[in-house]
């Protein structure tokens, strides 16, 4: 059984999950709307990851006899001004994501509950990647700031991204779901 502080925080990150595909799906819209296709379909890829990520914690939290909650989730920004900033707002909630993620592993180990301490391992990891991408584009983009060819260039780039799907512990494989 999974200890109701935790079944209580992993519900608000489930949620925050879905979040962050909302802020991924307006960012793509966005992108889509400027004649950025690239990074348009990079969005989208994040998009599917973060549901996934979603998927993850509510069949964790299931299989460990909890509920499952699912709550309001707020409206996202609609725009950025560049692409710049859109992948700096993304790198902040990325490390948003990180700090939170990190708050449910201390619960985890304060409830001695080393189930939800392994399962959360995978987001850990997962969460340096996350940043690591993010951060990459970010630096990328300040570098070429000013340079529309250069966006042009990352902006192909950025539509070869494809998504593959991960298998998330507790039992969330999207190709068999």
């Amino acid at each position: 059984m999974i200890p109701k502080k935790l079944e209580d925080a992993m519900n608000e990150q489930l949620n925050y999950e879905l979040f962050s595909s909302y802020i991924y799906q307006a960012m793509s819209a966005d992108f889509k709307a400027k004649g950025l296709n690239g990074f348009a379909n990079w969005m989208q890829v994040q998009v599917k990851e973060e549901l996934i990520h979603a998927m993850g914690f509510h069949n964790y939290i299931l299989s460990r006899g909890g509920k499952v909650k699912l709550m309001k989730i707020e409206a996202p920004p609609e725009s950025w001004k560049t692409p710049l900033e859109a992948f700096e707002h993304a790198l902040h909630h990325e490390e948003s994501v990180t700090a939170r993620i990190n708050k449910l592993a201390k619960i985890a180990k304060d409830e001695d509950d080393f189930a939800s301490a392994n399962f959360l391992q995978w987001y850990i990891n997962e969460q340096v990647e996350e940043e690591e991408k993010a951060s990459e584009i970010v630096n990328q983009l300040k570098m070429v700031i000013d340079s529309k060819e250069a966006i042009f260039m990352i902006d192909k780039e950025l539509g070869t991204r494809t998504f593959v799907a991960p298998t998330i512990p507790g039992g969330y494989n999207p190709t068999t779901a």
